[in-house]
């Protein structure tokens, strides 16, 4: 769907340019922007732990691989959680609202790791319900993009008190039944990351080759 879109915008650019055709002159109105996308997430969208983030993040190397007619917007934030009642509801972070006015086509949802803390998920009862609020709210933009939401990545010691266990056994089935409640496609990158103890040097965040297995998933995915 993604690159019947990107050829309609070419050839359409193309018969403008053929006859001279203008936006003084005209009042046909074409998109002519490049494709988006939102990545949503905590620190690992970011790119916490990497010595440039703004280069070797999966949202970065995303756009690299995808090239010319896409953009690709980075809306990570540290410890952000889908529960509202965490400790840092990514509801109620600096990334939310831009995620959004970004105008995206396809939205890529990877939280959960911080929902995995104790403190957390003691309310994990709503975690559903708060997910699936999230996944709408991007839905219904103007621009209805493609959602797509991820397994976390494991973990690779107890960290914050978040265990590889409970990613496993309690988070990524709750995001299972998610994306059948919403109609979302899932993307495992908990499988794709699993058994590369070596990629996380503090056993929670991937490094710069990491990510790049990360971008390389999602890119399959949505290509």
């Amino acid at each position: 769907m993604y690159i019947i879109k990107l050829l309609f915008i070419i050839v359409s650019i193309f018969l403008l340019s053929s006859c001279g055709s203008s936006s003084s002159d005209s009042d046909i109105s074409v998109n002519t922007g490049n494709l988006r996308i939102s990545c949503v997430g905590d620190s690992i969208t970011a790119g916490t732990g990497l010595s440039n983030p703004s280069q070797e993040s999966y949202p970065s190397q995303l756009a690299s691989m995808l090239g010319t007619g896409w953009e690709v917007g980075n809306f990570g934030k540290k410890s952000a959680t889908v529960l509202k009642s965490g400790t840092t509801p990514y509801w109620n972070t600096s990334t939310f609202v831009p995620s959004h006015e970004y105008n995206p086509d396809i939205v890529v949802i990877m939280l959960g790791t911080n929902d995995a803390k104790p403190i957390n998920w003691a309310n994990k009862s709503q975690f559903i319900e708060h997910y699936s609020e999230l996944i709408q709210g991007y839905k219904t933009l103007p621009s209805q993009p493609k959602v797509y939401i991820c397994y976390p990545p494991p973990v690779y010691a107890e960290v914050a008190g978040i265990t590889d266990a409970r990613i496993k056994n309690e988070i990524i089935p709750k995001i299972t039944q998610i994306a059948s409640l919403n109609g979302v496609e899932i993307i495992d990158i908990y499988t794709t990351l699993s058994n590369k103890k070596a990629l996380f040097p503090d056993k929670v965040h991937p490094n710069k080759e990491g990510a790049r297995i990360l971008a390389e998933k999602i890119y399959q995915t949505i290509y």
